[in-house]
């Protein structure tokens, strides 16, 4: 029996289909389609944001995000995978991901695979841009082909902070704003505040050490903005990679009585023993994850019980399948995510409908939702955030929207070319 794309859609969806009859039904749609072109564009505002294009041989497109500042090169890398993509099958992304660029001339190993080659900024931009594209080809949400949505809607959260932490009525004055804010973010994400320039610390800059003056800031600091917002509110605390372990041990002891939804970022970047030995110690639950690529960048943070909330950047981890499995083996460890999304509005609506696939999601990251250009990137029906919540696209195919031709236009980063 011969389908139409519409009843392929509609079959796919159904938890009737066994494995066999899907790969049957989905053999014959997808010799259907190649990939005919891959583009970018680059927009400029209070970051770089570049936006990857994977256009099928119908002339169905899939949109997505790749990362942007600090994205040097990631525009450039994107063009040399173009040759790698054109003419495959977009609908084998699971594929097209894991073998990008094997057997080509001078390459040991892929583009994904984390060898000396590593594409991984570019290939996730392209990968979402994949799923966007299969989701249009096949009519259904991504986040139904990611395998259905556990949420209608996805909690972010913002950046907003006090201007002096250590002033009570300058904790009043941010609390106020807070709560007449229309998006209604009800999570804010800020770092302790550090002294001023030629102020006594008692610290040397040069180490990864707090002070003690500087630990009784931060508890100070923290204790106001809770005593000022209440609560019905969220705070993470917000670090850099900037702290030792004991450093770590001391802040999050200074904050714990204020409750922070988590202590972000506060070790090096990478996998030691002392995260362990953090986690064990730490009455603040602690997250990271947001420049670790892959699931082997986070296996040993999962297996060793090195974090309690793993937070990767689609744009940085892989893109939406291999960050769907970093959740999945997450996910056999009891450890939830969320998101590290400092990307524009296209990318914050993607990284909610990934976050709708995910069993154990927590809240998502976003820049956005402060009003203005960066709240019309995108051609979207009603509100984009309502009471701090993303709605979770499961009516319209792909990730549900497409992007405002004006506002593209408005903010093209010098020499871009609107590519309508």
């Amino acid at each position: 029996m011969a389908y139409t794309r519409r009843q392929f859609g509609r079959l796919i969806g159904s938890a009737a289909l066994m494995p066999a009859a899907f790969q049957a039904f989905a053999a014959t749609e997808r010799r259907r389609y190649k990939i005919r072109d891959v583009q970018t564009m680059t927009l400029t505002g209070p970051r770089t944001y570049v936006v990857v294009k994977v256009t099928a041989d119908d002339g169905t497109y899939g949109i997505a995000e790749a990362y942007g500042t600090p994205g040097v090169g990631v525009k450039d890398q994107i063009a040399d995978l173009k040759p790698l993509l054109v003419g495959k099958d977009p609908l084998e992304i699971d594929v097209i991901y894991t073998q990008l660029g094997e057997g080509t001339k001078n390459l040991s190993g892929t583009r994904t695979d984390g060898s000396a080659h590593n594409f991984m900024r570019a290939a996730s931009g392209v990968e979402m841009a994949l799923w966007d594209l299969a989701g249009k080809l096949l009519n259904q949400p991504v986040a139904v082909l990611l395998g259905g949505a556990f949420r209608d809607k996805v909690r972010v959260y913002d950046h907003e902070a006090p201007k002096d932490m250590l002033n009570k009525t300058s904790c009043r004055e941010w609390a106020a704003k807070i709560k007449e804010d229309k998006s209604g973010f009800t999570a804010h994400k800020f770092g302790i505040q550090h002294s001023k320039p030629g102020e006594d610390s008692g610290r040397d800059l040069g180490n990864r050490v707090l002070s003690t003056k500087e630990l009784m800031r931060a508890a100070q600091g923290f204790e106001n903005c809770r005593e000022a917002i209440g609560w019905d509110h969220d705070i993470m605390v917000h670090c850099h990679w900037e702290f030792d372990l004991r450093t770590s041990l001391q802040l999050a002891e200074a904050v714990a009585p204020m409750r922070p939804l988590w202590l972000e970022d506060p070790l090096e970047v990478d996998y030691s023993d002392s995260w362990k030995r953090l986690v064990a110690g730490s009455k603040v639950p602690i997250c990271m994850g947001e420049n670790l690529a892959r699931r082997e960048g986070f296996r040993p943070f999962i297996v060793n019980q090195a974090a309690d909330i793993l937070n990767p950047d689609l744009r940085n981890s892989g893109g939406f399948l291999e960050t769907k499995r970093i959740a999945d083996m997450a996910d056999g460890y009891g450890l939830p995510m969320c998101t590290h999304n400092t990307a524009s509005q296209l990318h914050t609506w993607a990284n909610c409908q990934w976050a709708g696939a995910i069993r154990d999601f927590i809240t998502c990251e976003t820049i956005t939702g402060q009003g203005g250009w960066m709240d019309q990137l995108l051609a979207l029906d009603g509100p984009y955030i309502e009471k701090g919540f993303v709605r979770v696209n499961m009516t319209k195919p792909g990730l549900g929207a497409d992007l405002n031709p004006d506002t593209v236009k408005a903010h093209l980063a010098p020499g871009e070319n609107w590519w309508g």
